[in-house]
Formats: structure tokens, sequence, C-alpha cells
């Protein structure tokens, strides 16, 4: 088991937390903006479609903000 918690094993730990982080983080962006689409716009101009846009919109951004963060992350904890 302590062969799996080495230096050659980082890329596989940084795909795995960014693959923990990415549903959460995703949900957050795309609550913030739903809400600032709502504060400037009006209720009536963010339907589901618009939500849907925004949903992937924010799968983008969290994907690519997980998977930098964890590598680093990675990157840090196994520095030789």
């Amino acid at each position: 088991m302590e062969s799996l918690f080495n230096a050659e094993y980082k890329w596989v730990w940084g795909f795995a937390m960014a693959a923990a982080l990415f549903p959460f983080v995703r949900r957050i962006i795309w609550v913030t903006s739903v809400r600032r689409h709502i504060r400037k716009g009006g209720v009536e101009n963010v339907d589901a479609a618009e939500q849907e846009r925004l949903k992937k919109r924010a799968s983008v951004t969290s994907a690519l903000l997980c998977l930098l963060f964890s590598l680093a992350y990675m990157q840090v904890l196994f520095a030789p």
C-alpha cells in the first residue's frame, strides 16, 4: 500500500483529486452564475435553457480549475 503514495503516482493522485473536487466546484460556480444572472436580468430571463448553458460553462471552468489546482497541490505534496 505504501508504494501507491510516492512521486511516481502523483499524476494519478492529481486526477483523482480533480475528479473528487469537480462536482462541488461546478455546483458552486453554477449557483453563483445563475444568481448573478437573476440579479442582473430578473428571474424571467433565466429559464431552463439558460441554466443548462450556464451549467455547461461552469463545467468547463471547474474542470480546468480543479485540474490545475490538484496537479499543483500534488507537485507540492510530492516535492523531493
